[in-house]
């Protein structure tokens, strides 16, 4: 009941905040929640494990640029926060022009072969906008995500989903692998964060200590012999983006689950390496 009470509390806080956002409107309300999160975010959160996930990435790192890791770490997140408001205009809007697109030909590609193929990245930027624009782009798509722990305020974040970044949402879990299959016997490509820590999956090399990875990438990959695409989402600045769509892989049908596994794995360290203060440290991946 308590548990209840907490999501409550928090979904109407939200509601209130978000409120506030569309009236200040989309620049003004990012550079202010990602404040906001530099300063609330260690709170919620232990530094000690932060900074502890990203020295098993850069060994080397000193104490200054971890504190600044760290802090744009908070202020990316915060800035994610608050554009769920404006999720409408970049798809739709002036904000669409703030989105630099690298590789849309091999987007065109692909539409033109009518294949499907599985889009890869991780929690970059505003990872939402991967879905979006290969939506937007004329792709056949299904996304694959983690339904939030509040129930009250994960009904608001389907129907944004649902509505501005991608229709076929397929949750994870058993009942959304079945809906998956269903869309790729027709012809869907699918969109999938590999980042995230997993309960089930496999050991994985993963900055040269082993953590638990999903193995979905692999089993799509192994039944429908289907390439895969890497996707690298950067905040450029503020509210302007890029968006790199790389050249598909084409993992031989020989191939095990664990040695897809292992080589996506290589490919998101390199996605992380590039701007690390972008990527979400604060899960333990390592656990």
């Amino acid at each position: 009941m308590m548990k209840y009470l907490k999501y409550l509390i928090q979904f109407l806080l939200a509601i209130i905040v978000f409120s506030i956002f569309k009236i200040l409107g989309p620049a003004l309300s990012s550079k202010i929640s990602g404040k906001i999160f530099e300063f609330i975010g260690p709170f919620f959160r232990s530094k000690k494990i932060i900074h502890s996930n990203i020295k098993k990435a850069i060994p080397k790192i000193d104490a200054e640029n971890l504190k600044v890791i760290t802090r744009m770490m908070w202020n990316n997140y915060g800035r994610v926060f608050a554009e769920y408001m404006f999720i409408k205009e970049f798809r739709y809007g002036k904000l669409s022009r703030n989105i630099q697109i690298e590789g849309q030909s091999i987007l065109e590609e692909i539409k033109k072969s009518n294949k499907q193929v599985l889009f890869v990245s991780g929690h970059f930027g505003n990872f939402e906008l991967m879905a979006m624009h290969l939506e937007r782009s004329g792709i056949r798509l299904s996304a694959i995500y983690r339904p939030l722990n509040n129930i009250f305020l994960n009904i608001i974040m389907e129907r944004i989903r649902k509505k501005y970044i991608c229709r076929y949402q397929i949750k994870k879990g058993i009942g959304g692998l079945k809906k998956l299959i269903s869309l790729k016997k027709n012809n869907f490509s699918t969109a999938l964060m590999i980042d995230q820590r997993v309960s089930e999956g496999m050991l994985s090399n993963f900055f040269n200590q082993s953590a638990l990875t999903t193995t979905i990438p692999g089993q799509l990959i192994k039944r429908f012999n289907i390439d895969v695409v890497p996707v690298y989402i950067e905040r450029i600045n503020g509210l302007k983006f890029k968006l790199t769509i790389n050249k598909p892989i084409n993992f031989t049908t020989d191939n095990s689950i664990k040695n897809i596994t292992d080589e996506l794995n290589e490919i998101l360290e390199k996605m992380i390496l590039k701007r690390p203060e972008h990527w979400i440290w604060s899960h333990n991946r390592w656990k």
